[in-house]
């Protein structure tokens, strides 16, 4: 098995930048797992015991140690694990420091209890990297730390790469800067695994986004929302105006889609008298890949019987407020150089007014996608959109343009044009807008809501629309979906309806300005 992995290695074409440094050092590794393996000892045995983690064990003995007498140490015995993060042989002593899920902590090796032999077979065959066991009873050392005093211990998983290390490097001006393991963002999403094994910051990143993620449930679990799942393959994609995943089902001789929203099937639950429903899952989207873009995302959508966009909206800021308070503490979050305060009410700012104030041109004076491309032109020469444009594309296209980097304080942008807006109701007296708002914060868009459509009718003749109106290579075409239609034509009531992508928020609370650093597995390119 050795002799098959070096040769592998060997015959790889391209070098990594940091499997290179240390292709001499897993050599070195390797013999060491065919010379513990000759001496009985199974380098990647098959159970493991622990009775505490390290932080557990840590609050034990603090606790403990505060109701004994003065002068003595208590007796709190543990088996800890963990991986091996630093080691300094001493002698007849040694100190290492392991690491597990919840703590770093010191083990201290003795030969007195150990014997010469083990304590030599400590500092000659465990390498940084490797998960150890130990066992034996805690104290605190001369310098206050709080250690575990080894009685035994074993192997659990022999590491054949190092993990990546912090350098010095040496400047021309004679100056050291220390440069952290796994700097290029591309290879941290590249090797996440790596990177959650040396960055204790990371893994509290993903911590928080799980956090998020039970907060958005409980909070629509505590007001009567039921969670439910729909399909990832769907015959029809639909709901949102994205480009598709295509693939092919050999038994049904059918091609499918991999969804691009919840939506659809969603809303034909209200139908069948489900009124507050919701889901949590994944969409996937075959579009470009952005700081806030990624082809496989985390959405939650929402929809409510009876409701309509004004009731969603108090909805969605007290449930982001809430879910802020839980991840950060507070509904106050820093992100970059702003404080974003996510405490009710948020700003409200009607499109029109909003693209009038940041471009300097009125969309209601210009009806037509003519009449809009030209004032768009004379207005902003060197900011134009493609001129083949629907006239709501060309709204999306002042509104990325101009109003929507200026939104960075949470704020609600409401009453959308109808052109873009296929699922959602026009305002009475006003066809051509519709009840929608979008949520902003941090100058990107965060959620998206409507005032349903329940008229299948009217929703029928939208379809129809937007296929004339948009070319068929155009991402936003939305196709026309029959069985939707005859699901409206059972009756559906009205209702509010609500989408918002995890991974945004999640970035927001984080602080963290790229959606691949909350994502543990980001979409990229394969490696040549």
């Amino acid at each position: 098995m050795t002799q098959s992995f070096l040769s592998v290695r060997r015959k790889k074409k391209k070098e990594d930048t940091i499997m290179a440094e240390y292709t001499s050092l897993e050599k070195i590794r390797l013999q060491k797992i065919e010379e513990l393996r000759a001496e009985g000892i199974d380098p990647y045995p098959t159970r493991a015991e622990r009775t505490h983690t390290s932080a557990q064990v840590i609050a034990e003995f603090e606790a403990a140690e505060k109701g004994a007498a003065p002068d003595s140490t208590p007796e709190v015995k543990a088996t800890l694990v963990g991986r091996i993060r630093a080691n300094r042989g001493m002698g007849k002593v040694s100190f290492v420091h392991i690491e597990d899920g919840s703590a770093k902590i010191q083990l201290f090796f003795r030969s007195n209890e150990l014997g010469r032999e083990r304590l030599e077979l400590l500092n000659k065959m465990f390498d940084l990297g490797d998960f150890i066991q130990a066992s034996g009873v805690m104290f605190r050392t001369k310098t206050g730390e709080i250690s575990l005093h080894v009685h035994d211990f074993k192997l659990l998983a022999k590491s054949v790469t190092p993990l990546p290390a912090d350098k010095d490097v040496t400047q021309e001006d004679g100056t050291v800067t220390r440069y952290a393991a796994l700097e290029s963002p591309e290879l941290r999403a590249r090797q996440r695994y790596a990177d959650l094994a040396v960055n204790p910051d990371v893994r509290e990143n993903f911590r928080k986004r799980a956090t998020l993620i039970k907060a958005l449930r409980t909070f629509l679990d505590d007001h009567d929302f039921l969670e439910v799942e729909t399909p990832i393959l769907q015959p029809l994609y639909g709901g949102a105006a994205a480009r598709p995943f295509t693939t092919h089902h050999n038994e049904l001789e059918q091609d499918m889609y991999l969804r691009i929203s919840f939506e659809l099937y969603l809303k034909r639950l209200l139908v069948g008298n489900l009124e507050r429903v919701y889901e949590i899952g994944r969409d996937f989207r075959n579009e470009g890949v952005s700081f806030k873009h990624n082809p496989e995302f985390t959405q939650l959508e929402f929809y409510w019987a009876y409701a309509d966009y004004l009731q969603v909206m108090e909805l969605t800021e007290q449930m982001v407020a809430y879910a802020a308070e839980q991840v950060t503490g507070s509904t106050k979050v820093k992100f970059g150089e702003h404080e974003l305060e996510f405490k009710p009410p948020w700003n409200r700012v009607e499109m029109r007014t909003g693209i009038l104030e940041t471009s300097g041109i009125d969309i209601a004076e210009h009806k037509t996608a003519e009449d809009l491309f030209k004032a768009i032109r004379a207005k902003h020469p060197n900011k134009t959109p493609d001129p083949k444009s629907a006239r709501g594309k060309m709204i999306d296209f002042l509104l990325g343009e101009f109003l929507e980097p200026t939104l960075i304080q949470p704020t609600f942008l409401y009453n959308y044009p109808r052109d873009i807006s296929p699922l959602a109701k026009s305002i009475p007296g006003d066809p051509l807008t519709v009840e929608r708002f979008e949520g902003y914060a941090a100058g990107f868009e965060l959620c998206n809501a409507f005032t349903e459509l329940n008229d299948p009718l009217d929703q029928e003749q939208r379809f129809i629309e937007m296929g004339r109106d948009y070319t068929d290579d155009e991402e936003e075409k939305h196709p026309l979906d029959e069985d939707y239609l005859r699901a409206m034509r059972y009756g559906m009531p009205p209702n509010g309806g609500f989408g918002m992508g995890v991974d945004r928020l999640a970035m927001l609370l984080t602080d963290k300005h790229s959606i691949r650093e909350v994502l543990l597995f980001p979409a990229l390119r394969k490696e040549e």
